[in-house]
C-alpha cells in the first residue's frame, strides 16, 4: 500500500523522534497535532490538526496512509482515544496500526495502565493488521521525577523502587522499522541496558544538574507500589537498549536542557 505513514502524537517527545527518523530514511510521512504547524517548521512533511480527544479531523488525517505510529496518549483515558483512531482507521482503508505501550500494563493496577492495557485489547480485536511493542520508561520521564522536585530542599523517592529506562530514540527507531514492516503483532518487548535503583538514578539527576540535595527514601504501602517493588515494570531479559541514563543526562546537561 502506498501513502504516508502517520505519526499520532508527532509533536511529543516520542513522536517528534519517529517523525525526525522516518524523515531521515526518506520516508513520507504526515504529522498528526492538536496544533497547528509553526510558521518556522520546515520540514518535508505532511501536516494534519486533530485532537483524538474528539476525533475532529482525524478521517482527514488517516486518508490515504498506509501505517500509523500511535504516539499519542491521554493519560486520563488512552481506552477512548485508542477506540475512536481504531474506529476511524477502519472507515478510511484499514492502515497498519503501530502501537507504543508499556512494559507491566498488565500487573500493576495503576489506571492509565489499565487503560494502556484496554486499548492493546481494542488494537488486537480491532481487524486492522497491527503491531505492539512494549517498552520501559524513557530516560526523561526518570529524571522527571527528581527535576520537578528541584526548588525543594530535598528529594523524596519511593524505597524499593527500579527502573530500567530506555533512550527514546533508540524506541523510535524500533517503531520505525515495525512500521515499515510487515504486522507481527506483539512484539518482543524493549528494555533499557541497566535495572537502577530509583535513589541512585535521582543522585545521578542531581550531579548532571549541579544540584546539592539528599535523597531521602519514602515507603509506601498499596498494591501498586508493591508491584514495583517486586519489579513489574521491568524486563531484565530484554535489555536491548545501549544509552545509559547517564549518557542521557551528559548530552542534556551539555543543552542546557536538564
Amino acid at each position: 500500500m502506498d501513502g504516508p505513514i502517520l505519526v499520532t502524537g508527532g509533536t511529543g517527545t516520542l513522536g517528534r523522534a519517529v517523525v525526525a527518523q522516518l524523515l531521515d530514511e526518506g520516508v513520507a510521512v504526515r504529522v498528526m497535532s492538536r496544533r497547528p504547524r509553526r510558521a518556522d517548521d520546515d520540514r518535508a512533511c505532511e501536516w494534519a490538526v486533530c485532537d483524538l480527544a474528539d476525533g475532529v479531523g482525524l478521517d482527514a488525517a488517516l486518508a490515504g496512509v498506509r501505517a500509523v505510529v500511535h504516539c499519542a496518549t491521554n493519560i486520563r483515558d488512552d481506552t477512548a482515544t485508542t477506540r475512536r483512531l481504531v474506529e476511524a482507521a477502519r472507515r478510511t482503508g484499514g492502515p497498519h496500526l503501530v502501537y507504543i505501550s508499556i512494559v507491566g500494563i498488565d500487573e500493576v493496577p495503576l489506571p492509565y495502565y489499565r487503560s494502556k492495557l484496554e486499548a492493546e485489547r481494542i488494537i488486537q480485536g480491532s481487524g486492522l493488521p497491527w503491531t505492539i511493542l512494549r517498552t520501559t520508561q524513557f530516560h526523561d520521564l526518570v529524571a522527571t521525577l527528581t527535576t520537578v522536585q528541584r526548588r525543594l530542599p530535598l528529594v523524596l523517592m519511593p524505597s524499593g523502587l527500579r527502573f530500567q529506562s530506555v533512550e527514546v530514540t533508540e524506541v523510535a527507531g524500533r517503531l520505525v522499522g515495525l512500521s515499515q514492516g510487515a504486522p507481527a503483532g506483539r512484539v518482543p518487548d524493549m528494555a533499557g541496558p541497566e535495572v537502577r535503583d530509583a535513589r541512585d538514578l535521582a543522585g545521578a539527576t542531581l550531579r548532571a544538574a549541579g544540584l546539592r540535595r539528599p535523597v531521602v527514601p519514602v515507603w509506601l504501602p498499596g498494591k501498586i507500589l508493591r508491584r514495583l517493588r517486586a519489579g513489574a515494570n521491568l524486563a531484565p531479559d530484554r535489555a536491548v537498549g545501549t544509552g545509559t541514563f547517564e549518557q542521557y543526562l551528559a548530552a542534556r546537561a551539555g543543552a542546557g536542557r536538564l
